[in-house]
């Protein structure tokens, strides 16, 4: 098994104990959170759904992230990943939300917002939504992979 199935495995034990389902909203990993999630045999029992926004339109369609914020903030930001999580909490039956906005790279990058970048929204059905980020080195393929093991970690801190 690979890290990244472990760290789902474990996260999917985690979430099945205590009757959680979690929805994912992405940008930047494009699907690889639930992909990743999804790969485990019998992940259906707490993944619930799974949104794809690559694009700014997409964000504000699926999951209600207002255009103008997006135009004022920037896709990649503090703002538009705490309403992408609470998009998927308000457009799921899960319990529990992770979005990720950020620049993979290579290019993309700007001085305020270098490439490795990435935006974290968590949040619990009821609860408030909170927002991390971290700059993550190498080139796309790790800076995803990273992001993917970052969002199962803030899952499993959420789940309690």
């Amino acid at each position: 098994m690979t890290d990244l199935e472990h760290a789902a495995a474990a996260l999917l034990e985690h979430l099945q104990a205590r009757g959680l389902l979690v929805a994912t909203a992405e940008s930047c990993t494009g699907g690889l959170i639930a992909a990743s999630l999804t790969a485990i045999a019998g992940s259906s029992a707490s993944v619930d759904r799974g949104f794809v926004t690559y694009s700014n339109a997409a964000k504000t369609e699926m999951l209600g992230v207002p255009e103008a914020l997006i135009a004022d903030k920037g896709a990649v930001s503090a703002e538009v990943a705490g309403r992408m999580a609470e998009g998927a909490l308000a457009r799921s039956r899960a319990d529990l939300a992770v979005s990720v906005t950020g620049v993979a790279g290579p290019g993309g990058g700007s001085p305020t917002k270098p490439v490795g970048l990435v935006w974290f929204g968590t949040m619990r059905r009821g609860g408030m939504v909170a927002t991390s980020h971290h700059v993550f080195p190498g080139d796309r393929t790790a800076v995803r992979a990273a992001t993917v093991l970052e969002a199962f970690r803030l899952l499993d801190r959420l789940a309690g």
